[in-house]
């Protein structure tokens, strides 16, 4: 795991390297080096964490053994082992995967990007014919932001590192803005500035540097592997055989991730997906694996008795780390400053917190990322079959009002039914409406800016089969979601302190098998990931996960009516909507007046608001 970044100019490139030696430090601490290419229009950087091959020989960049092709690579290639069987004959100088790619590509050009199975984004450059290739992992587990004016092409693990290169600030992107209120986070390809996007997942592009052209067609992905192309038009359905060729399947992913020269353990929270990982992981491994977890002094939110016993009986060697309010207030600007742009999920604050701690320990951790989605386990998933029912799409206004008289639980569940004359974007309201952001039909009421048509969260893709709306939803979840927020949360969390966080569940061959089990399979008489329980119970008793899921939050909505009153006051002031000029005062205010007033059930709207201004304060 690593930081990589590249600047590419047709007037040539100038750098103070003592400067981009130290941007993205924090993602490769061990050692960092650069490359310039010899016309002078091309420099690479690597910031290197070393976990294959520890020797000098695997640092980056590296020069593959024709002297042809440079490489600059962040990730793991977990099948590097077998693919070096397609080069048998080769000398090989380390033992890592870094030099299976340049190598591989050497021999066998673009071709060899979907032969891999890890989390990767790397960039290529071929000396001879000054062609630059980008490429990212299946399901976009490792970053890359890329920025372009038609003058500098600049790509990035991360978009600190791309606005330390330019020389003045880039301009915010107002119509990302809507985005970030109703989901939370901004999606691909859009970042909160004009000119920085995200580059897409599961794709390549090839970029020609002796051809270059001031023109819209310079940066042209492809895509080597789309999961909606790879739904069979006839769903899995025999139930014994699924449950041992999945149970194969996660511990075939999890073997290859456990491959590692340095100290290896899993975060373990005590719910389904983390407890599979760590079974699995504690049968391979030889030695006792180390596990670790976070809790809450408030019991509400706290689960780490449950890992606790999980941790027992798979006999780990357990860490578990209780964050009060005060260890995450000493925190609270990271979320402005680790990720870059506006981003609203708190459960980044004890990610961090449990990265730093497990940085301690060990210097890669196997996370349980991707089981909700694959496997149905949110209410995002009840609610897409039960606003599809005919009766309550043709009602759906009608109840909307009358939920209105009711108590939270009820007000909040009725904002689900609003989302106005057509359904259009029915997934991302579900999913904004789940996670108590604002709708897109809200949106209307609240800004003085063009709220847009959140085109780029519309899934518009042909499909060779009929999905249910519930298989709707964990494709959006899984394209938007996941993507966008969950892996970009753990990525930023994680690597700034230096520790990699592997995915195991998400290996995409997981990923196909899941999206084309039968549906009942996944969600059963109200029991959520259903098959993959019955992998779990295999390996852990099923009365350890007799309770409810809480998921790894923090207790917001608690403290912004105590502790953190002060950024309610201070970024949902009258002077400060009025300084960035984006939202209507009078709705705003109204908004914080039901609050306190006891629907407590809006704290995920302030939280956004206070983020937006939040970041606006310290970047615009």
């Amino acid at each position: 795991m690593c930081g990589i970044l590249g600047i590419f100019s047709n007037k040539g490139v100038q750098v103070d390297k003592q400067k981009v030696s130290t941007l993205l430090q924090h993602r490769g601490p061990d050692t960092n080096g650069g490359y310039t290419s010899p016309n002078g229009k091309l420099y690479f950087h690597h910031y290197r964490l070393s976990i294959l091959d520890l020797s000098e020989l695997a640092n980056q960049p590296m020069v593959s053994s024709c002297g042809k092709y440079v490489i600059i690579f962040n990730g793991e290639i977990y099948n590097y082992l077998e693919l070096r069987q397609k080069l048998l004959h080769f000398n090989w100088k380390t033992s890592g995967d870094t030099e299976l790619i340049v190598e591989l590509y050497a021999h066998y050009g673009e071709q060899i990007i979907a032969w891999l199975n890890g989390m990767f984004a790397f960039a290529i450059y071929n000396v001879e014919t000054e062609e630059l290739v980008l490429a990212r992992d299946q399901i976009g587990i490792k970053p890359i932001y890329y920025y372009w004016d038609e003058n500098k092409f600049i790509f990035s693990s991360e978009i600190k590192a791309i606005k330390s290169i330019l020389p003045q600030k880039p301009e915010v992107d107002l119509t990302t803005i809507p985005y970030f209120l109703h989901l939370g986070f901004i999606p691909e390809p859009h970042s909160i500035y004009k000119n920085i996007y995200k580059f897409p997942s599961a794709s390549f592009c090839k970029i020609s540097l002796r051809t270059y052209k001031k023109d819209k067609k310079f940066i042209e992905t492809n895509s080597y592997w789309k999961l909606y192309k790879r739904l069979k038009e006839k769903r899995f359905s025999n139930y014994k055989k699924a449950v041992s060729q999945l149970e194969e399947l996660i511990i075939d992913s999890i073997d290859k991730q456990l491959i590692s020269d340095v100290p290896i353990g899993t975060f373990l929270s005590g719910g389904i997906d983390s407890s599979l990982v760590t079974a699995i992981a504690g049968k391979i491994k030889k030695d006792t694996i180390t596990t670790f977890s976070i809790g809450y002094n408030e019991k509400e939110y706290d689960e780490s008795y449950y890992a606790e016993n999980v941790a027992y009986f798979l006999k780990t060697n357990h860490h578990t780390i209780k964050v009060t309010q005060q260890d995450v207030h000493e925190l609270l600007p990271n979320i402005i400053k680790v990720y870059d742009e506006p981003f609203a999920d708190t459960s980044a604050y004890p990610t961090m917190l449990i990265s730093k701690f497990a940085r301690q320990h060990v210097k890669v951790v196997l996370t349980g990322e991707g089981g909700d989605e694959l496997f149905l386990g949110y209410g995002n998933y009840i609610w897409a079959n039960r606003l599809n029912n005919p009766f309550v799409k043709a009602l759906h206004q009608p109840f909307y009002q009358l939920t209105k008289f009711g108590n939270n639980r009820i007000k909040r569940g009725g904002l689900l039914l609003d989302y106005g004359k057509n359904s259009t974007n029915i997934q991302s309201h579900i999913y904004s409406q789940e996670n108590y952001s604002f709708a897109q039909k809200e949106l209307k009421n609240y800004l003085k800016i063009s709220t847009g048509n959140f085109a780029s969260v519309r899934q518009s893709a042909k499909i060779k089969r009929n999905l249910s709306h519930i298989e709707q939803q964990s494709l959006w979840d899984i394209n938007f979601y996941l993507k966008d927020d969950l892996l970009i949360k753990v990525d930023r969390a994680s690597m700034l302190y230096s520790l990699e966080a592997r995915v195991p569940l998400l290996d995409y061959r997981i990923v196909e098998f899941a999206a084309n089990l039968q549906q009942d399979f996944k969600l059963r008489n109200g029991i959520s990931k259903y098959i993959l329980k019955d992998v779990l119970y295999k390996f852990i008793p099923k009365e350890y996960f007799n309770r409810p899921k809480k998921g790894f939050a923090i207790p917001l909505q608690l403290w912004l009516q105590k502790e953190w009153r002060f950024l309610i006051d201070k970024y949902l002031s009258k002077q400060c909507i009025e300084q960035y000029g984006i939202f209507n005062v009078e709705k705003v205010e109204e908004l914080k007046q039901r609050f306190f007033k006891g629907e407590d059930f809006l704290y995920n709207r302030i939280w956004v608001i206070i983020v937006l201004h939040w970041w606006l304060e310290e970047n615009a």
